[in-house]
């Protein structure tokens, strides 16, 4: 069992502690349980409720009227805004009930139409992305459990697949990326796919926790203008300035681009010859500019 602080429920929720307390103690919508010593708890149903009741109320309904409404009047109008609220509030709260009830065919819905209004890199970005840091902060206080993770990544994963699959290329230049070992995001690696081969250029994917050994065994068989990583994590039995080293040796006709937040520990001399992009904005602008 999960149990949450007042504080807890603002950071996840938006909905400042001071709200909170008034539609308690005004409306009787969230009964908070108590500790021996009358501190307030809350649990995931608590979580729940209140992301529902902020949705709903960013959609003019007032409190008033929301504190008379049952359980399922308050999720059937939720679903019902769902299909139809444009704000970005509203999208990532949707997004955030139907990924915590496992509910694909609601995820997928909105999913979709964000895609259909905003393209898939802008619906990525300005979507995805900031429910994904969302979901970090409720990972860390163990609001969603394991389940919900996979649930969501497999979700968009497939997306970014499909929509993969529909480009076909039209310049003859290579682009060879990769995860290093020890690095096992696929979801950024297959939206890195997306943005470069929408730009028309040919991809080889060699996947994540990829051995620079695997990576010779590539560049023998097709050697690639570009070879393109992400190093977020501390990477496994190499220092980083070596591992650099090596690819820049290796590499050494191929124009090599970094990004990841572990170069911004590095000294700039060990970046000599390599590019190094901080952003998914910075990495569509260079793209553009090729």
């Amino acid at each position: 069992m999960v149990v949450y602080s007042i504080k807890d429920l603002e950071k996840l929720t938006g909905v400042k502690a001071h709200t909170i307390r008034i539609w308690e103690k005004r409306y009787n919508i969230i009964q908070p349980k108590r500790t021996d010593k009358n501190i307030r708890y809350y649990l995931d149903e608590d979580l729940k409720q209140i992301l529902n009741i902020a949705l709903l109320n960013r959609n003019g309904i007032k409190i008033s009227k929301i504190s008379n409404m049952g359980v399922e009047e308050i999720q059937r109008k939720v679903a019902e805004i769902a299909d139809i609220d444009e704000s970005f509030e509203g999208q990532l709260d949707s997004l955030t009930i139907s990924l915590i009830d496992l509910d694909e065919e609601k995820f997928l819905k909105i999913f979709n139409k964000n895609i259909e209004e905003r393209g898939f890199s802008s619906t990525m970005l300005e979507v995805i992305y900031p429910l994904l840091d969302k979901l970090a902060m409720m990972w860390i206080t163990g609001s969603i459990k394991s389940i919900h993770e996979k649930f969501v990544s497999n979700l968009i994963k497939r997306k970014c697949i499909v929509h993969i699959d529909a480009l076909s290329p039209t310049r003859k230049e290579t682009f060879l990326i990769y995860l290093p070992k020890g690095e096992l995001n696929e979801l950024s690696l297959l939206f890195l796919h997306f943005l470069i081969s929408e730009r028309g250029f040919k991809v080889i994917n060699a996947g994540v926790d990829v051995d620079l050994e695997d990576l010779l065994e590539a560049k023998d068989i097709k050697e690639p203008e570009f070879l393109f990583t992400i190093v977020n994590d501390t990477l496994s039995g190499v220092q980083l300035e070596q591992y650099i080293g090596k690819i820049n040796e290796f590499f050494n006709k191929t124009e090599v681009i970094l990004s990841g937040i572990q170069l911004e520990t590095m000294s700039p001399k060990f970046l000599d010859r390599i590019k190094v992009l901080k952003s998914s904005e910075d990495t569509m602008i260079y793209l553009d500019n090729l």
